[in-house]
């Protein structure tokens, strides 16, 4: 029962976490994807993020901390993850596309349950 009450504790602090994403950072919102990334920013300042890299693949699922130094900042406490915004969030020919870390990602319209 410890455990359990540990853990219910330790999920709701880190959903206490997130704040909403800015108005003027609103374009960032959305389920973004590249052959070999995916991140999903919902309005209330949660990533979820995916990359395959070489033989290994990172994930991070933690709120945004902060739009800040051309990018932006997730993580919980000390154990953060800065992404480089290197495009802003732009339509191109009717196509949402951003880049990060040096990925051109678009905005498609798959689900949370899909990344």
């Amino acid at each position: 029962m410890k455990r359990f009450l540990a853990l219910l504790l330790a999920v709701l602090l880190l959903a206490a976490c997130a704040k909403p994403i800015p108005a003027d950072k609103q374009d960032f919102v959305g389920y973004w994807q590249a052959p070999n990334m995916a991140m999903l920013i919902t309005a209330d300042g949660r990533l979820k993020y995916k990359r395959e890299k070489g033989t290994g693949n990172v994930s991070i699922d933690a709120p945004i901390k902060a739009f800040e130094n051309g990018g932006f900042t997730s993580g919980i406490g000390p154990l953060t993850t800065f992404f480089k915004i290197d495009k802003t969030p732009h339509e191109e020919d009717g196509v949402w596309k951003m880049t990060i870390d040096g990925v051109e990602l678009q905005r498609t319209t798959a689900t949370l349950a899909e990344i």
